[in-house]
């Protein structure tokens, strides 16, 4: 754990079951301004949810233009056309509807707008020189935790390399948090985004980046998640348990924001770059393996993660405690049906020294709890392959 640390939340978080249907009235006491260009996907306007938040802000006085063109891993070309249509259109604001990928690109169309250029000019920290457009950020899903962190990741198609932009003028001004926007959310879509945000909770508690505040919330976070995803997987009508994983996704990506992921998220975005496999999914396949890797170096810690999933580890040493969640991780990733590594058709051990490359240039490397070689992640990658 750090000794100098420090922690600021930008982002004015608002919470209420319903608050879709009136999303127009706090954004529009919050910013002043008239044209709102809202980023979304095809699948949240089939929903019917970006309609909701463009009616509310037509009602509310904003002039709405939609842009669609997010994919399930946002690609730089596509946020470079979006901050020139963002640009066109004369945007006071961007708004964000949709998961992670939506919000990602969204921080990059506003930074793009204001600033120009192109998105590897700005990879990595500190590249970001003033404000950008105002961000609200409106998730549909309960994983990334996108709404209240700083940092954006985008595909880089040319390097075929998963960048991320980093800096506080990123986040949200305004994330505005309605659970009844994942009550329809697919099964599958459920389980992997759950995965993800327990992931990221995971990661920030263990990382070496953590401190006091980003612990309680990580934990929290935990506490949250753990119980309530195999609930909302197998049946997503409890909204209790749709309540509590949205606010537990909420909770992590503070967390992680204030500390960092590790070894997951590394290999989980070599794998996007490569085969394109969508971040929950990928972050979803690899948590068993990595905790396992990582728990002997941090048992501590890892018992501390089995108490707050709810495990019984009361007569139990922390070695055990430590071996009990690396089984129960891997239990519920089963029962969840997460996929495995190697059920993706792209798969190929031929590509895992690139993979293994990738993962260690991930700038989150050095903060995973136990050090992690180039060759540790192959071996990590072919286990999983071979699992």
């Amino acid at each position: 754990m750090k000794n100098k640390y420090g922690f600021n939340l930008p982002t004015r978080i608002e919470v209420e079951a319903g608050l879709l249907k009136n999303a127009g009235l706090p954004i529009r006491e919050l910013l002043v301004g008239s044209k709102a260009f809202i980023i979304t996907d095809p699948g949240v306007i089939e929903s019917g949810i970006t309609a909701k938040v463009t009616d509310s802000l037509i009602a509310n006085g904003f002039t709405t233009s939609v842009f669609e063109q997010v994919q399930a891993n946002p690609k730089d070309v596509d946020c470079e056309k979006g901050g020139y249509e963002a640009r066109r259109f004369g945007a006071d604001l961007i708004v964000a509807v949709g998961g992670g990928s939506v919000i990602d690109s969204a921080k990059a169309i506003a930074m793009l707008q204001t600033l120009g250029g192109s998105l590897s000019q700005y990879e990595g920290k500190g590249k970001i020189t003033g404000s950008v457009t105002p961000i609200i950020a409106i998730p549909t899903t309960a994983g990334t935790g996108s709404e209240v962190t700083r940092s954006a990741v985008i595909t880089d198609t040319r390097r075929k390399f998963k960048m991320t932009l980093k800096d506080i003028a990123l986040a949200p001004r305004l994330a505005l948090i309605d659970p009844e926007a994942t009550y329809s959310l697919p099964r599958k879509l459920t389980a992997s985004t759950g995965m993800d945000a327990l992931v990221h909770a995971v990661e920030a508690y263990t990382s070496l980046q953590a401190n006091p505040f980003s612990d309680a919330l990580a934990i929290a976070a935990i506490e949250k998640i753990y119980p309530a995803l195999p609930v909302t997987v197998h049946n997503g009508c409890d909204k209790q348990a749709r309540d509590a994983l949205m606010i537990g996704s909420l909770m992590a990506g503070i967390a992680f924001s204030h500390a960092d992921v590790g070894a997951v998220h590394c290999m989980a975005e070599a794998i996007g770059s490569i085969y394109d496999t969508p971040h929950g999914v990928a972050n979803s396949m690899f948590l068993p393996a990595v905790t396992a890797f990582n728990a002997s170096h941090n048992k501590k810690r890892h018992a501390r993660i089995a108490s707050a999933c709810g495990l019984d580890v009361s007569n139990l040493t922390t070695d055990q405690a430590a071996e009990l969640l690396v089984n129960k991780l891997a239990e519920l990733a089963e029962e969840i049906e997460i996929p495995d590594f190697n059920s993706l058709e792209q798969a190929d051990p031929a590509d895992f020294a690139l993979l293994a490359e990738l993962s260690t240039q991930n700038g989150s490397t050095p903060n995973n709890c136990r050090p992690i070689s180039e060759n540790d992640y192959y071996e990590l990658f072919l286990e999983c392959y071979n699992k």
